[in-house]
């Protein structure tokens, strides 16, 4: 089994549903009393925010690129950044590395295309939403993205920083984003991205209909894929 190196914390309540998924996979295919091998490096949150809110993505990615390093070397054969948002940086934290950093994106793209769909919306903090970088990526693989406008972008910001990221669920949010969901839907969307690795604290596929992705369970499957290959 290969180590993994997680560079969690971005925020610590969906880097415990990282550790849970990437176990319980090693579990279900093992089966017994197996567990992953695996190391992680949990970042204040609060200084990447802090970066995020002053446009300093590149002082971002010099902490998470010292976080890689020192997961790489404490033995782990590949890393992941558990964040969506902070994949902004991932190409730089990826070329500090001589182990694979799985990105997140696509590991969702395939998830996407594998399904057949085209067109998915994604939801996700403002960054991931509008920077550009995830569409991008999504682009390379003959996807393209839906984004929400500007007030349900902020809308749901709002919600993953100032509720998710505490750990606080509420029913009126989740109503709200299912509102989005069907709205977009409605509108030509073929599936819906999860896009942030908080968000599946607050919505679940059996709540809506249609291909929905969970970019925080596909990306710890695809660690689970590598590691026991």
């Amino acid at each position: 089994m290969k180590r993994i190196g997680l560079i969690g914390g971005m925020s610590w309540e969906s880097t415990a549903v990282y550790y849970r998924l990437i176990n319980q996979a090693v579990r279900r295919r093992h089966g017994g009393l197996h567990s992953a091998d695996l190391l992680l490096h949990s970042v204040n949150f609060a200084e990447i925010v802090a970066c995020q809110t002053a446009g300093r993505w590149d002082q971002a990615a010099d902490l998470l690129t010292a976080s890689a390093r020192h997961l790489e070397q404490a033995g782990a054969d590949m890393v992941l950044i558990c964040t969506n948002t902070m994949h902004l940086v991932a190409d730089a934290v990826a070329a500090a590395l001589s182990v694979p950093l799985l990105n997140i994106i696509d590991a969702t793209g395939a998830a996407v295309r594998r399904n057949g769909c085209a067109q998915p919306l994604l939801l996700a903090t403002r960054y991931t939403m509008e920077q550009g970088f995830y569409a991008d990526r999504m682009a390379r693989q003959g996807l393209t993205l839906r984004i929400p406008a500007a007030a349900e972008r902020q809308r749901m910001h709002d919600i993953i920083f100032q509720e998710l990221c505490h750990g606080v669920i509420r029913e009126e949010s989740r109503r709200a984003v299912l509102d989005i969901i069907a709205r977009h839907r409605a509108e030509g969307a073929d599936s819906v991205i999860l896009g942030c690795t908080e968000i599946c604290l607050l919505i679940e596929p059996q709540m809506q209909d249609g291909p929905l992705f969970d970019s925080t369970a596909l990306h710890a499957d695809a660690a689970v894929a590598l590691a026991l290959a």
